[in-house]
């Protein structure tokens, strides 16, 4: 059996060692991370809005919407990998929603805009783009 693992090993490295590198990686589109971007914060403030209970919302994660705090699908080009929190409220009310993007009790505002991180942190400024 060892002579068959040596002769395989033998092959395995006389065929590997053939290839180079930059032959076997030619082409490829290496992505470093899977993690959804960061979004962006468009304001330091919560929202608010009055809701319309029974109907469907779109609430923006990314930060780039000009809707704010609802979805335009900027997203799309802009922050792929984020998408909206769509949500149904059960019944109307007027609420206040994130306007960081960093709440823990999406899409309702917890107060996460006050601390430092979100503070200190720079507003996005929409573009036409």
């Amino acid at each position: 059996m060892n002579t068959l693992v040596t002769k395989l090993d033998h092959k395995w490295t006389s065929l590997t060692l053939r290839q180079p590198w930059k032959t076997a990686m030619a082409g490829y589109k290496v992505q470093l991370s899977t993690l959804p971007p960061e979004p962006v914060v468009p304001s330091k403030k919560p929202f608010k809005v009055a809701l319309v209970g029974g109907k469907r919302y779109s609430w923006c994660t990314c930060g780039h919407s000009k809707n704010q705090p609802f979805c335009n699908g900027a997203h799309k080009t802009k922050a792929q990998g984020l998408s909206p929190l769509r949500f149904v409220p059960e019944k109307d009310a007027t609420v206040w929603l994130c306007g960081c993007k960093y709440s823990n009790n999406p899409p309702y505002c917890d107060g996460t805009h006050k601390q430092d991180f979100i503070v200190s942190a720079t507003l996005h400024e929409q573009t036409d783009s």
